[in-house]
């Protein structure tokens, strides 16, 4: 993948950017070579990067207040407490800037509790119910919430979806890719693959990735 989007980047013809619901910190850890990308787009844009150098910041705080804030937390901890599922570990709520992220398991499990986790979710359906819960519950907070990676569900407000980060990009290309694989409803890539302003692609993996990448760069 990095000989491809250094490849890519060779042309000289587009910009690289990088778009997650993690913190900047997480995304440097996932990726080797942060140097490749002109922007890094954290927590769904809501904190922004160029060059590595942060010059955008919001906060989820301010916008639902302490009292909501509360609410929502102890609403998730119950539900997570009387959630029957075969393991937990910890760091079941984790509050960033732009995103509150909740995980039934726990983000601090290992590889193999995840792929455990995943299994059993897709029999199961944990995510799906606790999300639905969460939108009949929440939604009067004018919150959004979306399945977020494997193990976990995206809290945020309505707007602050992957589509954040588009704002700092629109006006400086005519043309805005985005490669993904949560593009399903529910999925946290759904609403920026549907966006009007960006060509979606629907990806499985890497290998999936550089596949359509090298349809631009052979022709």
């Amino acid at each position: 993948m990095v000989d491809t989007l250094l490849e890519l980047k060779s042309k000289g013809e587009c910009l690289l950017a990088l778009v997650g619901g993690s913190d900047y910190k997480k995304i440097i850890e996932q990726i080797q070579y942060p140097e490749i990308f002109d922007y890094i787009f954290s927590e769904n844009g809501v904190i922004a990067h160029k060059n590595n150098e942060q010059y955008f910041s919001e906060n989820i705080v301010n916008f639902l207040g302490e009292s909501k804030l509360k609410n929502l937390i102890n609403y998730c901890l119950l539900y997570i407490a009387n959630l029957d599922i075969p393991k937990k570990r910890g760091t079941f709520i984790e509050l960033r800037n732009g995103i509150i992220n909740i995980s039934p398991i726990g983000r601090n499990c290992s590889y193999i509790d995840r792929e455990e986790f995943c299994a059993y979710n897709s029999k199961h359906d944990i995510l799906k119910t606790f999300r639905s819960n969460l939108i009949n519950e929440f939604g009067k907070y004018n919150l959004a919430f979306s399945i977020g990676g494997q193990i976990s569900i995206d809290c945020f407000p309505t707007g602050w979806d992957k589509t954040f980060c588009l704002r700092h990009i629109e006006g400086i290309s005519n043309e805005i890719y985005f490669f993904g694989d949560k593009t399903d409803i529910g999925g946290n890539d759904y609403e920026i693959f549907h966006d009007k302003r960006v060509r979606g692609y629907s990806v499985t993996c890497p290998d999936d990735t550089i596949k359509v990448l090298r349809t631009f760069l052979d022709s």
